[in-house]
């Protein structure tokens, strides 16, 4: 492919401009189909919602209006009035079902207005902007009091468009860092524009796709942040990769080349590299889909798209490119002048190389000539940095974990602290013969007396839901709901507490175990669950924990076959499976250290809300993620020393200068890595503060550990054994040792059959 693109190179680039209008074009007019609520079900609360929808009693989408003073005591008739004024408005909107009479707080000093939209809770969002609109007009024209709009469907609106502000941040400091980084590699404005134009074609190639595979697998709204965070990485990544080795071959032949011959022998051992890392990269993502989730399948499709575009965009458009701009600047000089511009660029490349050289042979000398006390000491290192992973605690990260500058989220926090029970919410759904309905209904009311006495649940629970309505007046002041075939009945229970608290998990716990049990268990042919806040983030956790073991089990299986395919080694397929291990394991203990210990706090001032645990999503995620971007560096350097080996150079002799050879590339690499990953801890969302740093922190212990210290050091001591059982690798050393020749090949011989 990149040979056909090298010769015919506008239409290698003309073909690759085409794919991605017409992905962009098509994704935009099939739009991105998003997840609903169904898509989200998991474990006893997604059996509760579906029992609840299938009786017409699932959640509804609701909006709180809270009217407030400013300072003092509240005027009741300026408040009553505030009442009534927004009352009027809200019942005008199409998008509003219906207005429920103003609540006042214990303390009197806060009445609410309870808004109901038509809709399904996962698409309020898009229909809640009238409402804030009104909410407004209502606070323009009351200006002595304060009135503010909360809820799920204005905080989801919120947190987008912080996220979408959170982006162009991250973007506007990951370019200029990206282009100096490339600028002292090259040295060049031209070979700097080419990676970062390539990464974002790719990256918006991949918009378009993913949302046309979004029709297929439902986008869980996280697509965005990964196909920028993994498309910017690769993307210069990989084509960084291929200019390197360009440029090598072109100052290796002193000029004698011209640009396809350059490009065909950078496809044969780069290019090479590429495919190979992008085919790990996405068969490690792939396992996500094991774990039978929207969010983490989402995650995958992105990641997946993305990588495969940065791979076709090297294959394609980048040796059209560099063949273009070789001619280009073929034309313009003068025949002695490229010899001349060749024979210093041989001289720079041999003064870059000696400098490289030196640097890196001192960095190596440690692995290379004490390599078995060079790997005890790092991986003991690495290991006492996994350490604190032993400890990790892992929490579905929801809204006392955001960040409080957006405001619907301090309207949240005077709300519940007006009205706590309101905090949590569980609904109790239960299923039975319309008979028994009755029965259901007096196992419910007992159910809601013993929550009363209980100190985890709010004294007004049954008081919340009471004006949903019922059959009876005590149904109704229990707040006990029938669907209109009176075989599901539902009711509320509410706790005073935060989301993430002790109490909060100890209601649920009491609630499911005892107090159901010894109730509406006791119905015959009763079916019950319980969902809310605080159940579905149980099941979640519970459903990855069930996950976990597949997972992890089918990525170390399938990276080890990878490697051991790439590179005809079992031994270096079971080397790059516990050097991934270590890497990841690393980048947990000091995610734990960073994050749930609070040190992220008192270095970098972040929120300690958004640091006392480790999102429930984060670890597995980095665990596909770091095992597939691992096989980048592992790929390059690996492949080096590969095609030394296979030259005869001896395996402690072709360590050191495989390692040498690509060090700069791989380091540029690093940094480029590092700055995309570093810049998502400028964003506010803890889970992309968390992953963010956790890559950037796996990166570099990547690059400057393990390709550095451990990698050669079990290379060293393995000698021959490292390439065990490939038959090719004995075959080469054996022609070389009988024709006498120990000097390293042509690229093109290195990897011909």
């Amino acid at each position: 492919m990149a040979i056909w693109s090298a010769r015919h190179p506008w239409r290698g680039v003309a073909v690759w401009l085409a794919f991605v209008v017409l992905s962009l074009g098509v994704g935009s007019a099939m739009g991105t189909h998003k997840a609903t609520a169904d898509d989200y079900r998991t474990g006893e609360a997604g059996r509760a919602e579906t029992m609840a929808a299938e009786g017409q009693l699932g959640h509804e989408p609701v909006e709180q209006v809270m009217i407030s003073a400013r300072s003092g005591p509240l005027d009741r008739a300026a408040a009553e009035g505030a009442v009534r004024d927004i009352t009027d408005r809200m019942r005008r909107l199409p998008e509003v079902k219906r207005v429920a009479p103003p609540v006042r707080s214990a303390d009197g000093g806060t009445l609410r207005v309870e808004v109901t939209l038509h809709g399904a809770d996962a698409d309020a969002d898009e229909h809640v902007a009238p409402l804030a609109a009104q909410t407004a007009a209502a606070q323009r024209g009351h200006p002595a009091l304060r009135i503010e709009e909360t809820g799920s469907p204005s905080i989801s609106v919120g947190v987008d468009q912080q996220r979408d502000d959170d982006l162009a941040l991250s973007e506007a400091i990951t370019l200029p860092i990206t282009l100096l980084t490339l600028l002292a590699v090259f040295g060049s404005a031209v070979m700097v524009a080419v990676p970062v134009l390539l990464a974002l074609s790719s990256i918006a190639a991949a918009a378009g796709l993913s949302m046309i595979a979004s029709h297929v697998l439902p986008d869980a709204g996280v697509g965005m942040n990964i196909i920028i965070l993994i498309g910017m990485a690769v993307g210069v990544d990989y084509t960084l990769f291929y200019l390197k080795r360009e440029r090598e071959e072109r100052a290796r032949s002193g000029g004698r080349l011209g640009p396809e011959a350059l490009v065909e022998l950078a496809a044969a051992t780069s290019g090479r590299a590429i495919v190979v890392s992008g085919v790990a990269v996405i068969v490690s993502t792939a396992t996500l889909y094991l774990a039978t989730d929207i969010i983490f399948s989402s995650l995958a499709t992105c990641t997946i798209i993305v990588v495969l575009a940065a791979v076709l965009s090297s294959l394609t458009a980048l040796p059209a490119l560099l063949v273009t701009i070789g001619r280009r600047a073929e034309r313009r000089a003068e025949r002695r002048a490229a010899r001349r511009a060749a024979r210093n660029g041989t001289r720079r490349l041999a003064r870059d190389r000696a400098e490289a050289g030196r640097i890196w042979s001192a960095l190596l000398r440690p692995a290379s000539e004490h390599p078995a006390i060079t790997l005890c000491l790092s991986v003991l290192l690495m290991l006492g940095l996994a350490a604190p992973a032993l400890g990790m605690q892992l929490r579905v990260l929801n809204k006392d974990s955001m960040s409080r500058e957006i405001p619907a989220l301090q309207a949240y926090d005077r709300l519940t602290a007006a009205f706590p029970e309101l905090r949590i919410q569980h609904q109790v759904v239960v299923r039975s013969a319309p008979g028994k309905a009755g029965e259901v209904a007096g196992a419910l009311r007992e159910l809601v007396r013993r929550a009363e006495r209980d100190p985890l649940y709010a004294k007004s629970a049954a008081h919340v839901t009471q004006a949903k309505g019922g059959k009876d007046a005590e149904n109704v002041a229990s707040g006990i709901r029938f669907s209109p075939d009176r075989r599901t009945s539902t009711v509320y229970l509410s706790t005073p507490y935060k989301l993430s608290s002790p109490e909060a998990l100890a209601s649920l716990d009491r609630l499911r175990k005892d107090y159901l049990p010894s109730t509406v268990g006791k119905v015959a042919g009763a079916r019950f669950a319980v969902t809310g806040d605080v159940p579905h983030d149980t099941d979640y956790l519970a459903h990855q924990d069930e996950k976990l073991p597949l997972v992890v089990g089918m990525l170390l299986l399938l990276t080890f076959l990878l490697t051991a395919v790439a590179f005809r080694s079992l031994v270096l397929g079971l080397i790059g499976v516990v050097l991934n291990l270590l890497s990841a394991a690393a980048a947990f203990g000091l995610v734990v250290v960073f994050f749930q210990h609070g040190l992220a706090s008192t270095l970098f001032g972040f929120d300690p809300a958004a640091t006392s645990a480790i999102g429930s999503r984060v670890p597995l995620f980095l665990f596909v993620i770091l095992f597939g971007l691992s096989m980048d560096y592992q790929v390059f350097v690996v492949s080096r020393i590969r095609e030394a080996a296979l030259a005869g150079v001896p395996t402690r002799q072709a360590v050191l200068q495989g390692t040498v050879t690509s060090a700069k590339v791989v380091t540029s690499a690093a940094v480029v890595m590092v700055t995309v990953f570093a810049t998502f801890m400028l964003l506010h969302l803890a889970e992309m503060k968390q992953i963010g740093f956790s890559l950037a922190v796996a990166v570099l212990l990547d690059a400057f550990v393990i390709r550095v210290m451990i990698l050669p050091a079990a290379l060293t001591l393995l000698g021959r054994a490292s390439w065990w059982p490939s038959r090719g690798m004995r075959r080469a050393q054996e022609r070389v040792r009988d024709a006498g020749a120990n000097s390293p090949v042509s690229a093109r011989a290195l990897t011909s059959p």
